[in-house]
């Protein structure tokens, strides 16, 4: 039955609006209960202390029966915070340019975010543009969701709240903790770049002299366990840059430092597959149909099968690899659609 509100004087106007405004307020603190915000790594990596990406996926949880809703910024730093602490309990510095970003004069663009029950909502984000890590530890990371946006007062009173109270005017979710190490890259390989190390043993990822089906296999297995040391491995990153044509003119047109920032970034992009999706897509399963070589060039094709929904998605891969000082490597490929089973 609807409720009828007649207003008589305005101090009846002041009592329905104090009456209204707890209304608003307990729906929110109603409607967050069974919301969960959890953090995890985005990927298996073993991370260092020289300014590599550290992914974090941010998934939104709604375990209550109603629809739960948020505000999510176009830039991230309005709607998300992270802190790290040492295990001495100090807090590390903020990255340089999370204050430019949030001092900025300009508008902050967001969007309607609603989960439904049972339902969840991830994004992933670079902790390195958030909080300053540059020197080897172990560290302690918590996150925060802003449902209304992030004003620096609130952020404040948040930090000094310590005693499990909440922002005057927000109440932020807490997530989980997350404990990151950070090492100190100490292995050099005979071009005198950084040897990548594997996540799992520690130790040096050294190419061997795999053959082109091998390769390929060990590059999909890589990925299946979201280990981008070991995908990285047999990529040739240079000649895969080059497949696009706007991309070449670049790399021609850059300097030696140049064209490592661009390596870095295509590295990065593809991790957020931001770029060639197909290649960065985690297959369900496959399997090695032909592989055909030669001295200096080979060919493998791959049947591979990925889970969309309640279908499983057909795709055939062609790999094309080629050998330079005695070790092959993944230089392009194709893909063909062969539809749904």
């Amino acid at each position: 039955m609807p409720i009828i509100v007649k207003m008589k004087s305005n101090s009846s106007k002041c009592h329905i609006a104090a009456f209204l405004f707890f209304c608003a307020v307990s729906f929110c603190a109603a409607q967050a209960e069974g919301v969960s915000l959890n953090i995890r790594f985005y990927d298996k990596k073993v991370y260092f202390d020289e300014g590599d990406p550290i992914f974090i996926l941010v998934t939104v949880s709604n375990n209550s029966p109603e629809v739960y809703r948020f505000r999510l910024a176009d830039e991230r730093v309005f709607s998300v915070d992270f802190s790290v602490r040492t295990r001495s309990n100090r807090a590390l510095e903020e990255a340089p340019v999370l204050e430019r970003r949030r001092s900025t004069s300009s508008q902050v663009f967001f969007r309607d975010v609603s989960i439904e029950s049972s339902e969840s909502f991830s994004f992933v984000e670079n902790l390195r543009d958030y909080v300053k890590i540059d020197s080897a530890g172990n560290y302690i990371i918590e996150g925060r969701l802003w449902p209304e946006l992030l004003r620096m007062a609130d952020r404040q009173q948040a930090l000094v709240n310590t005693n499990g109270t909440t922002p005057k005017n927000s109440t932020p979710l807490n997530s989980n903790r997350l404990a990151l190490q950070i090492k100190t890259r100490a292995i050099i390989g005979e071009d005198g770049l950084p040897v990548a190390l594997d996540v799992e043993t520690g130790a040096a990822l050294l190419r061997d002299k795999l053959v082109p089906d091998q390769v390929v296999r060990w590059t999909l297995e890589a990925r299946q366990k979201s280990q981008w040391e070991k995908f990285f491995l047999y990529l040739d990153i240079e000649k895969m840059i080059m497949r696009d044509g706007s991309r070449q003119r670049r790399w021609r047109a850059e300097s030696e430092e140049g064209r490592k920032r661009m390596e870095a970034n295509y590295r990065s992009e593809l991790q957020k597959t931001k770029i060639d999706g197909d290649i960065s897509a985690i297959p369900y399963t496959f399997q090695i149909e032909n592989t055909n070589y030669n001295a200096s060039e080979g060919t493998v094709v791959v049947l591979e099968k990925f889970k969309t929904g309640d279908y499983i998605e057909r795709k055939r891969y062609t790999y094309y690899l080629e050998k330079e000082d005695e070790f092959w490597s993944i230089v392009d490929y194709t893909v063909m659609n062969l539809g749904t089973e």
